[in-house]
C-alpha cells in the first residue's frame, strides 16, 4: 500500500468523526432551544430574557406585584410551577403589610378581684400615616393594644374608630413611614366562586402565615356584634383560618386585598375548611368615616323602637319632632280613661298599639325585620327622601320621609365645619 493511499484513509476517517461531532452539537443546540420555548409557552415567563419581571397573573399590574428576586433558569425548570410562582409573589409582596396585634384587658373575677386577660389577632397596614385595619372583636374591651410589624418592632396603638355592626376597627401607631407597607384594596364585587385567594395572618401567634384556598361562596350573612344586625355580602373561603387570623387580609392572585378574615365555622374553634371574610367594598365604605369621625355617620329616620310582627315592624317609639313624626307616621296611641279602683277615682293611661303603623316596605323593598330596615336606611344619605310603606287601619299607605342626621352626628359635623383652617 502506497503512502498516499494510507494518508487518504486517515483523512477520510478524521473527516467522518468531525462531521459526527458537528451534527451532535447542532442537535444539542436545537433541543435546548426547544426546551426553552416549551418552558416559556407553558409558564408565560421567558426565563432567558425577562427573569421574573412580568407578573404571570397580570403583567400590567407591576405596581401591585413588583418583581421578586430573580430565580435561576434551573430553579424555574425544576423547582417552581407557575402556580407556585404566584403563591410566592403574593406572599413576598404582601406579608410586610400584615401586622400582629396583641391586646391586654382586665376583667372582674370572683370576689371582685381583677384578672388580666390577653388576646391576639392580625391586621393590615392601611396607610403610611400608621392606620391599621383589624376586626372590632380583636380590640374590643382592650386596655392595651400593641402592634408588631414585619421587622419585629412593636408599637402601642390607639383606637381611631370602630364599627361594631360590621366588625371593623381602625387603630393607629406611630411608626415611621418607611416601616409601613400599605395594602391596596380591591373590588370585592368582581369576585367569583372558585377564584384562588390567599389568607395571611398570625394563627396561634405564628407571624405572617400564608394559607391558600378558593372562594367557596359569596353573599353569605353573619351575625353581627350588634344585636339584631347582620353582616352582609360576606365571602366564604376554604383557606385555613384559625384563632389569631382575625383581622388579617384576604388577597387575590394580583395582590389586591379583597377581604378581611373575620370568622370560622367550627365545632372545635379551629379551622374546619369554612372561613368567612368581610368584603373589601364594605371596608372601603366604612374606613374613611372611621378615620374622619371615629364612627359611622348614618342618617336617621327618627324611630327609636319597633316590634317585629308577621306583617312587618310595628312602631313602638318615635323621636318627638323627629323625621318620622313630622312626616306623619304614627306610633302607639296613649288612651286616658277615668276609672274607679276601690274607693278611688282617677285617670289611668293605657297604650293602644293597634293605632300604630306597621312598616312593611321602604322604597318598595320588603321589610321583614330590623336588619332589613336599618340596612336600607343606612344606605342613604341625610337629606334623601324614602317612601315608607305602612299598614294603617288595615290599609296600605305610602308616607315620604326625609332622612336627617342624628343630633349627635349633627353636632360632630357642626364642630368639623367650624374648625379653623390653619393652612
Amino acid at each position: 500500500m502506497s503512502k498516499q493511499v494510507f494518508l487518504g484513509g486517515i483523512y477520510l476517517i478524521l473527516g467522518a468523526l468531525l462531521g459526527m461531532i458537528a451534527l451532535s452539537l447542532l442537535n444539542g443546540t436545537m433541543c435546548a432551544q426547544t426546551r426553552n420555548k416549551a418552558l416559556t409557552t407553558a409558564s408565560g415567563v421567558d426565563p432567558l430574557n425577562s427573569g421574573l419581571d412580568a407578573n404571570p397573573a397580570d403583567p400590567a399590574r407591576k405596581d401591585i406585584l413588583p418583581a421578586a428576586a430573580p430565580l435561576s433558569l434551573n430553579s424555574l425548570q425544576n423547582r417552581y410551577t407557575p402556580e407556585e410562582l404566584i403563591n410566592i409573589r403574593v406572599y413576598e409582596n404582601s406579608n410586610r403589610s400584615v401586622v400582629n396585634i396583641n391586646t391586654r384587658s382586665v376583667r372582674q373575677d370572683w370576689y371582685f378581684s381583677e384578672a388580666a386577660t390577653e388576646g391576639e389577632g392580625s391586621g393590615a397596614v392601611l396607610s403610611k400615616d400608621g392606620y391599621i385595619l383589624t376586626n372590632f372583636h380583636v380590640i374590643s374591651g382592650a386596655q392595651e393594644i400593641t402592634v408588631t410589624l414585619f421587622n419585629g418592632k412593636t408599637y402601642s396603638a390607639l383606637v381611631k374608630g370602630v364599627d361594631p355592626s360590621n366588625d371593623i376597627a381602625v387603630i393607629q401607631i406611630g411608626a415611621k413611614p418607611e416601616e409601613l407597607f400599605p395594602v391596596t384594596l380591591g373590588n370585592s364585587a368582581e369576585l367569583r366562586v372558585g377564584q384562588r385567594i390567599f389568607a395571611i395572618g398570625n394563627p396561634f401567634g405564628l407571624e405572617r402565615t400564608l394559607t391558600v384556598g378558593i372562594i367557596s361562596s359569596l353573599n353569605r350573612t353573619l351575625p353581627s356584634r350588634m344585636q339584631s344586625r347582620l353582616i352582609k355580602q360576606v365571602i366564604q373561603i376554604d383557606a385555613a383560618i384559625n384563632p389569631g387570623n382575625s383581622g388579617g387580609p384576604l388577597m387575590d392572585s394580583r395582590g389586591y386585598m379583597v377581604g378581611m378574615n373575620t370568622a370560622i365555622a367550627s365545632k372545635t374553634g379551629q379551622s374546619a375548611g369554612v372561613g368567612f371574610a368581610i368584603p373589601s367594598n364594605t371596608i372601603s365604605r366604612v374606613v374613611a368615616q372611621l378615620i374622619k369621625h371615629g364612627k359611622i355617620i348614618v342618617p336617621t329616620i327618627g324611630i327609636n323602637k319597633a316590634l317585629q310582627t308577621d306583617k312587618g315592624l310595628l312602631i313602638i317609639q318615635m323621636e318627638d319632632e323627629g323625621p318620622a313624626a313630622r312626616a306623619g307616621l304614627r306610633g302607639p296611641k296613649i288612651v286616658v280613661q277615668r276609672r274607679r279602683v276601690g274607693n278611688m277615682i282617677g285617670n289611668f293611661k293605657t297604650v293602644d298599639r293597634s293605632a300604630a303603623d306597621i312598616i312593611y316596605s321602604i322604597d318598595g323593598k320588603p321589610i321583614h325585620g330590623a336588619d332589613d330596615f336599618l340596612t336600607i336606611i343606612e344606605s342613604h344619605k341625610p337629606g334623601d327622601v324614602v317612601k315608607v310603606g305602612v299598614i294603617r287601619d288595615g290599609m296600605k299607605v305610602d308616607v315620604p320621609v326625609t332622612l336627617e342626621l342624628s343630633s349627635d352626628d349633627a353636632e360632630i359635623q357642626r364642630q368639623e365645619n367650624n374648625e379653623p383652617n390653619w393652612n
